[in-house]
């Protein structure tokens, strides 16, 4: 499998860009407001969770304080993959937000090859341990969710959060 995206050095993010060879879009033009299906991506190496969901909100054009659920839901997602990346797959490696015709596409890459445990939509943990919550939250609200292993190890989750 190729490289799924261009991944910046840990702690820095690239921000949205143009795609590169074999993706479809173009550069959001100077000013643009809410993100356009197909266009910019948004890649990098987010350090935190908020400079994940910045990077997104920034994507998808929102306010600085959400009021669309859709818009609250992606922030969610966002912020639980990349958490998770930091807290149980040795750090993030890379990160990717594409908007498509469904919703936003994200990826959040990591060192770790240990797939998350399945959930149904109702998987919440019983009894309250302190955790664990994470990762039903984003099987209740992405759709599409997939993890790939990457040859170069690690892996990379893959979700769709429905935006419309």
């Amino acid at each position: 499998m190729a490289e799924p995206f261009a991944s910046a050095p840990r702690g820095t993010s690239a921000g949205v860009r143009a795609p590169g060879p074999g993706e479809t879009g173009t550069a959001p033009e100077a000013g643009a407001g809410a993100a356009r299906v197909g266009h910019p991506l948004v890649t990098g190496c987010p350090a935190t969770a908020g400079e994940a969901r910045r990077l997104v909100l920034a994507l998808v054009g929102g306010p600085a304080v959400p009021d669309d659920p859709a818009v609250i839901d992606l922030l969610l997602v966002t912020s639980e993959l990349v958490t998770n990346a930091l807290t149980h797959g040795g750090g993030v490696t890379g990160f990717e937000a594409t908007v498509v015709p469904d919703g936003v596409r994200l990826t959040v890459c990591d060192r770790s090859e240990v797939v998350p445990a399945a959930h149904d939509r109702d998987g919440f943990p019983r009894p309250h341990l302190g955790g664990g919550y994470g990762w039903p939250l984003i099987v209740r609200l992405a759709r599409e969710i997939s993890v790939t292993r990457l040859p170069e190890g690690g892996k990379a989750v893959h979700a769709l959060v429905p935006t419309g």
